[in-house]
């Protein structure tokens, strides 16, 4: 017997026949990032650059309502060089301000049934038999305890048996839980939810110790891929109402940016000199890294293009922990070698 071959939405991103939960903190821009995937799918274009599976899709949002949704059509189209006309194959369904649950729970059992808004998706799945379906969100689709391993298993259960049934892709848009969003693993309640699903991407801002080089830049990465490879990163930036994938970083481009960040260090080191203060390598509030990165002369180096920078610069030997103070409280900082 054959084997068939494992379909793909997004290649090494999202498989088809199966849920793929899409994470982010709210105001990220993980619903914009996902109805631009239903645009590209519905346009047979790409998305991030990456080439996706055509088809009809099937956005249904539970959070943002109609103008809204119109509003970031228009971005989207305008940026893609598409009309409205376009889109013919894409059918998004305002749910905002209703009852967006697709199960109901029996308080005393626990146990999630199909709700008939559910069946509803599930009737028009049938009918339109879309190569996506988009589910935005979870908080306002689910009726039970996030935190709930049975329930989160259920309830993907019940998603995966549509994507199985309908022979499309299903993403579900979630907020990651605090626990998730402090350790950057954009895990939502449960692990019941990770280990429930295929597929699991988590959008994020880029910070460092809370600060932002750049609002507007994001990343993707993938947190789960049973049937890819985990760890890889997308690198985007909002621009004019959608995101645009980064340009592939080149040797070069590595080599001019290990540069600039070791430029700018020297010369921060020399102005924090002029200034009287000091900064050290070991760690604290005046660890040179973390002290370089919230500067106004910092010229966009980030907090740990600094660190590989100075560890740069102490192999070459351009710069040196030297020891200061009096005998019985000597302490190491930074200076430049002469």
């Amino acid at each position: 017997m054959e084997v068939p071959l494992r379909n793909w939405l997004v290649r090494d991103l999202v498989p088809s026949g199966t849920v793929t939960l899409l994470g982010g903190d709210g105001g990220t821009g993980k619903s914009l990032l996902a109805l631009q995937l239903a645009c590209a799918v519905a346009t047979g274009g790409k998305w991030l650059e990456r080439q996706v599976t055509g088809g009809g899709t099937l956005f249904v949002s539970a959070e943002d309502d109609d103008a809204e949704l119109h509003r970031r059509l228009d971005d989207i189209v305008r940026s893609a060089g598409h009309q409205f006309s376009d889109l013919d194959r894409l059918t998004i369904r305002s749910l905002a301000g209703e009852d967006a649950l697709l199960a109901h729970l029996d308080r005393g059992s626990g146990v999630l049934s199909p709700s008939p808004l559910f069946a509803d998706l599930n009737a028009r799945l049938d009918e339109e038999k879309p190569t996506l379906l988009v589910l935005d969100t979870l908080a306002d689709l689910f009726p039970g305890n996030e935190n709930d391993r049975a329930q989160a298993r259920h309830f993907i259960g019940l998603l995966r048996g549509l994507a199985i049934r309908h022979d499309c892709a299903v993403i579900l848009l979630a907020h990651p839980s605090l626990s998730g969003l402090n350790s950057g693993s954009g895990t939502s309640g449960s692990t019941g939810w990770n280990n429930s699903v295929r597929s699991r991407l988590y959008l994020e801002r880029i910070s460092e110790d809370g600060y932002e080089a750049n609002p507007d830049a994001r990343v993707l990465s993938t947190k789960k891929a049973n049937y890819g490879r985990t760890g890889g990163e997308i690198s985007m930036t909002w621009r004019d109402g959608v995101f645009i994938a980064d340009p592939a970083e080149t040797g070069l481009d590595r080599m001019a940016r290990g540069a600039k960040a070791e430029r700018v260090f020297i010369k921060l080191l020399r102005i924090l000199d002029a200034q009287g203060r000091k900064v050290n390598t070991s760690g604290g509030q005046t660890y040179a890294p973390s002290v370089f990165a919230v500067h106004p002369d910092a010229e966009g180096v980030s907090k740990a293009a600094f660190r590989s920078a100075m560890e740069t610069l102490l192999a070459q030997g351009k710069i040196r922990a030297a020891e200061h103070g009096p005998p019985s409280k000597r302490r190491q900082f930074l200076e430049l070698v002469e």
